[in-house]
């Protein structure tokens, strides 16, 4: 089964959604405002993607943080707890498929399946 994480009312996460949907995959929604996200799974997307992939800088939550809070992202702990706190800074969705491991962004999910 495939985990997506992120916002519900994205437009990327409901594309993503009913691309799943139309490939009769069954998936579950882990929505970061509802669910959190604990430290482990920050710490884990983090090691997996890296700052520069994982973070959203084109998004408003990005631009409305003060620039000592966006530099603190060459901190991996700092960028834990950035994320925590800002969970809408993560580029959605994030795509956990259990065997094929982690995705990033609608286009690797639909490679996911091939």
């Amino acid at each position: 089964m495939i985990t997506l994480y992120g916002i519900s009312n994205c437009d990327s996460m409901r594309k993503s959604g009913k691309w799943l949907d139309s490939q009769n995959i069954e998936w579950s929604l882990h929505d970061y405002r509802k669910h959190g996200i604990d430290h482990a799974l920050a710490a884990e997307l983090l090691a997996v993607f890296g700052s520069e992939r994982l973070i959203n800088k084109r998004g408003t939550t990005w631009r409305q943080l003060p620039a000592d809070q966006q530099a603190r992202i060459a901190d991996p702990a700092a960028t834990v707890a950035l994320i925590q706190a800002y969970p809408a800074l993560i580029k959605r969705p994030v795509v956990s498929s259990g065997t094929k491991g982690w995705a990033l962004g609608y286009e690797e999910l639909t490679n996911l399946s091939g």
